[in-house]
């Protein structure tokens, strides 16, 4: 994993350089030569509140234990609390970090000249009482970053500073630094396989703070407890790492967290590919993807995919590798739940598979209901979307990746929501209802289809179908009843059918009786159909799967005669239109005539 991601870093041009690092500033501060303040400008695009800000994609940066070792600040770029002690409470630290932070510009002015002036600037009374009342004007915030931009230049957009820097960081713990090299230092990389003099300690990855990481960041290989001191090894020795090594991984980390993952409730999934590859090829921007994105097709994006991996239009694609991580964050820590990797072909192929398991025909029996995004289909387990550990979205991530069984725990938590929908009389939930059809294809056994099947080898499904069928026996007599035969008996008889489906079938006699005529005959037609498919076999109890395939039983019926009435009134409609036209035409012809 660590090496795919340092080959990302390199593919990508992010220059994995330790002391460097993206960040995003808010705000830019004009001074001319003299280091008279200009100014302040907002940086990025103006949304309804506030700025969003620009991203420099290298500027200085310490790790945290640098930034303890010389108790101060950041170079060139910092908040604003520290920049120009704005804000509604200054610390005595907040203080200490401002003089820092000048006396480091005084340092850099070798280099840069002018930068004294604007250190001058800085703890000028005057100038700093200039520049917060430009701050407050513009409703920044203490802790929005803040850069310099000295006689028309962005400092940080240059190169000059970049040698000082370098030297400056070796100078942080210099005293800790042999005069020679020690070939007993030396260990073999953990990320490269060369020999190396590992760095002790390791930048924290940012952007985990909203699935359990702090905001600060969250360390990928650290090692802080004595029980990992084995062999002697301290701290970050035990998976030894160059400093190249160290700043590549971190740099390629941060860029796939920014930049390619998607944050699916309590993990963040990271995906990428050994080449670049447009958005509308990504399976996996269709499997994540919803907002805007749920009105297009995916299914049929896929399947168009995979048509022309295997009938060789797209050769580009062929050859093409995957790779993909679960993380989340752990307090200081980034838990990374799996890693895969495989063919891209294989990939198009297993997320087919997982939209043709999930299809599930509409509840209103129009048709196949839209595919759904596996962000609905983890919400069709649960109440509420915080309630899904995370270890779960990984096993059901991995079955949509890997084309492997639905978890057995996913199948109890969509029947227990089922069960809740039908008896609450609540719409079917699509993603529920094609979870548990593809609970059952992917444990095999079961001849599972879309729509309804009226040759299914399950008792179980047959006296799903049968209760549907009674179910609307009754509201067709009784229409407008408070409580019907489902609110009351649907629970009981998809556990014991035996029990409950006898009384029930009895009880439709005199609903028959109350219909009459040609509606009666049919539905006398449909309950002999399914207990000539049952053979008088009805089952005392039903295990978990059972009720499962009776629920999908009763919601197939269900959508099955509600879209046969649907097809009926609308060619009745189409009947009488038609008749009124040429009742119409008749008549123009009596007229002209």
């Amino acid at each position: 994993m660590i090496d795919r991601i340092i080959k990302y870093a390199y593919d990508k041009n992010l220059n994995p350089e330790l002391g460097f690092a993206p960040k995003t500033v808010k705000w830019l501060m004009s001074f001319d030569k003299k280091g008279v303040y200009l100014g302040i400008s907002p940086l990025g695009e103006a949304d309804t509140k506030k700025y969003t800000g620009y991203t420099f994609k290298r500027c200085p940066d310490l790790t945290q234990p640098e930034l303890i070792r010389i108790k101060g600040s950041h170079f060139l770029i910092e908040t604003c609390s520290v920049v120009a002690l704005f804000g509604s409470e200054i610390q005595d630290s907040t203080e200490r970090k401002h003089h820092y932070f000048t006396n480091m510009l005084r340092g850099a002015d070798e280099v840069i000249p002018g930068l004294c002036g604007v250190a001058e600037g800085l703890e000028n009374d005057h100038t700093i009482s200039a520049i917060q009342r430009d701050l407050n004007d513009l409703k920044a915030k203490a802790t929005d970053k803040c850069t310099i931009r000295l006689d028309g230049s962005i400092i940080v957009e240059t190169e000059v500073w970049h040698n000082w820097w370098r030297n400056f960081r070796k100078s942080i713990f210099a005293s800790d630094v042999l005069p020679h090299q020690d070939n007993s230092r030396m260990m073999v990389c953990f990320g490269t396989g060369e020999m190396c003099e590992p760095k002790e300690t390791h930048p924290k990855i940012k952007g985990l703070a909203d699935v359990g990481g702090q905001p600060s960041g969250s360390v990928l290989v650290g090692f802080d407890k004595d029980s990992f001191s084995s062999y002697g090894l301290e701290k970050s020795k035990n998976a030894a790492m160059s400093e190249q090594t160290v700043a590549a991984y971190v740099a390629g980390l941060n860029d796939l967290i920014a930049n390619q993952s998607q944050r699916l409730v309590g993990a963040r999934m990271i995906h990428w590919f050994n080449h670049s590859i447009d958005v509308e090829d990504d399976p996996f921007f269709w499997l994540e993807s919803s907002g805007e994105q749920e009105a297009m097709d995916a299914k049929r994006r896929v399947e168009e995919l995979l048509a022309s991996l295997k009938g060789g239009k797209r050769p580009d694609l062929g050859c093409y590798s995957y790779y993909a991580i679960n993380v989340s964050g752990s307090g200081g820590r980034v838990m990374v739940r799996d890693w895969m990797q495989g063919e891209f072909a294989e990939l198009v192929e297993n997320i087919n598979k997982w939209f043709d398991d999930l299809s599930i025909v509409h509840r209103d029996g129009g048709g196949i209901a839209k595919a759904p995004k596996f962000l609905a289909v983890l919400g069709a387990t649960v109440r509420d979307l915080k309630d899904i550990p995370a270890p779960f979205i990984n096993v059901l991530w991995k079955s949509a990746i890997k084309n492997e069984m639905i978890p057995h725990t996913a199948l109890a938590k969509c029947l227990s929501r089922t069960v809740m929908d039908i008896i609450q009389n609540n719409p079917s939930n699509h993603a529920r209802m094609g979870l548990l059809k593809a609970y059952h294809i992917r444990k095999g056994g079961n001849p599972m289809s879309a729509y309804l099947n009226e040759e299914h080898p399950e008792v179980a499904y047959h006296c799903g179908r049968l209760m549907a069928v009674l179910s609307e026996l009754q509201s067709a007599a009784l229409p407008g009843v408070d409580a019907g035969i489902v609110q009351r008996y649907y629970a009981a008889a998809s556990s014991t059918p035996a029990i409950v489906l006898g009384r029930l079938i009895k009880t439709s006699q005199f609903h028959l009786n109350k219909l009459g005529g040609g509606l009666a005959y049919i539905y006398e037609q449909k309950i002999a159909e399914i207990c000539s498919a049952i053979k008088d076999a009805i089952p005392v109890t039903l295990t978990l799967e059972q009720q499962s395939l009776f629920a999908l039983g009763y919601y197939q019926q269900l959508a099955k005669d509600r879209g046969d009435r649907a097809a009926k009134a609308a060619a009745k409609k189409d009947a009488a239109h038609n008749t009124q036209e040429d009742n119409n035409n008749e008549s123009d012809h009596s007229k002209s005539l």
